[in-house]
């Protein structure tokens, strides 16, 4: 397998888990679960979400496709996308007080941030700078 194939396979499965752990997590942390105390589910998601940027910048690379370029539209939208959702998955999993209201607005924004996202991962087609 080339390594772009498994630069970009990889990409999927962690992107895949880090979609689940913040689903999880939030979850937990709407229940009330123990288990968000555990020290695997506070030191993973950073891992994992370092794969994520790390896979990410080789992909750009390889493809030399950049954010901010004539080519790059859709890459620049996907990146103010991840950052918005970076935004909106801290306030709705945040240790501040928050009321549940709140986090919950959050959670469903950032959910609908991934969509975007996944859209302009799947299609490289921008969706405002067309």
């Amino acid at each position: 397998m080339s390594t772009f194939l498994w630069v970009k396979n990889l990409h999927i499965v962690v992107i895949i888990l880090s979609i689940s752990l913040f689903v999880l997590r939030f979850f937990w942390m709407w229940s009330g679960s123990s288990m968000l105390q555990k020290k695997w589910v506070k030191i993973t998601p950073h891992i994992n979400d370092t794969v994520v940027l790390v896979s990410g910048f080789s992909l750009m690379f390889q493809t030399s496709t950049y954010p901010f370029s004539a080519d790059g539209t859709w890459l620049t939208e996907k990146l103010f996308g991840v950052i918005i959702y970076i935004v909106l998955g801290f306030i709705a999993l945040s240790k501040r007080p928050r009321s549940q209201k709140i986090r919950w607005i959050a959670f469903i924004l950032a959910m609908g941030c991934l969509y975007v996202v996944l859209k302009l991962a799947l299609t490289k087609v921008s969706l405002f700078m067309g």
